[in-house]
């Protein structure tokens, strides 16, 4: 690697560029990496500190600053890494002589349960597509795959036609790094998806240049995920569910009643895309919360 410029914002963007193209992050992994060092170099420009000369102290106070502001225990400990990962990147390209960041630690994760819906929400919410015009027929479709699958919205919008095999009921899907997975489809989302292809696709089109991207706008393009958020909150409040909901509930409800039903959990862990079982065992906490709470309610002695 070249020498990065010495601004903040020339090493911020060097910095971005080698998780991008050297470590082959995905986009909305960079991102992330991106929020963080800019919230760094803010704290460096108000406490008069120079990143080349940060020290642990000076990290460890911009770690609590970031506590006290009511970050999560997991977003800390996601900025720990970041921190880790920009002064890892600096060291292998000469600009300081050692990390300042290797001895941080990460806070105990005691992870906020997600929040999910059950059942009857769920078949209350893929029911509001109800009509037969295109736009319904297509967003029934996009719900019916949602939970069907336990996609993240990022990777629903990104799915292409020839990612989906109909007939033998799966689908292909893009994670994150790029890592390629196969995801069983149910039933209903399938033959959802068929009458979307059969009825409705082409009508998105109209006189639009042909796209492989499966679900699309009433401008021929592939749903942004805010699109697709808008889409949904609407829907949520037309079935009553009075709570903030988000494309990822839908995701925590696909993998708390998989569980509930008796999945086993390395199963789950491949359908969700997830490198790490400890991060499906989560799931495992909801169901027996839970549990916890139908024993307290009606055993005698609880």
């Amino acid at each position: 690697m070249n020498n990065p410029p010495l601004s903040p914002e020339g090493i911020r963007q060097a910095f971005l560029e080698y998780l991008s193209v050297e470590k082959g992050l995905s986009p909305n992994t960079v991102a992330a990496y991106d929020r963080d060092l800019r919230k760094l170099f803010f704290f460096f420009d108000k406490e008069k500190i120079a990143w080349k000369r940060a020290e642990e102290d000076h990290l460890a106070k911009f770690i609590q600053h970031q506590s006290r502001a009511g970050l999560s225990a997991r977003s800390i400990a996601r900025l720990v890494s970041t921190l880790r990962e920009f002064y890892r990147f600096l060291v292998l390209d000469g600009a300081v002589k050692s990390s300042p960041a290797v001895n941080l630690t990460t806070p105990k994760l005691w992870f906020n349960l997600p929040h999910f819906l059950h059942v009857e929400e769920v078949e209350r919410l893929l029911s509001e597509p109800s009509g037969d015009d295109h736009r319904s027929v297509r967003d029934r479709a996009m719900l019916e795959v949602l939970y069907a699958s336990g996609l993240r919205v990022s990777e629903l919008i990104s799915l292409k036609r020839p990612d989906l095999n109909l007939e033998e009921g799966f689908l292909i899907c893009q994670g994150k790094g790029g890592k390629e997975r196969v995801v069983p489809l149910g039933k209903s989302a399938i033959e959802a998806v068929e009458l979307y292809l059969r009825q409705a696709r082409d009508r998105f089109l109209k006189s639009k240049p042909e796209t492989d991207y499966l679900f699309l706008t009433g401008r021929g393009r592939p749903f942004t995920r805010q699109g697709f958020w808008k889409r949904l909150k609407g829907y949520a409040l037309q079935a009553g569910l009075g709570r903030k909901i988000s494309p990822h509930m839908l995701r925590h409800s696909f993998a708390t009643h998989m569980l509930e039903r008796g999945a086993d959990l390395r199963s789950v862990q491949l359908m969700l895309g997830h490198s790490q079982i400890t991060t499906t065992q989560i799931y495992t906490h909801v169901s027996r919360s839970r549990l916890r709470k139908v024993y307290d309610q009606f055993h005698p002695r609880a």
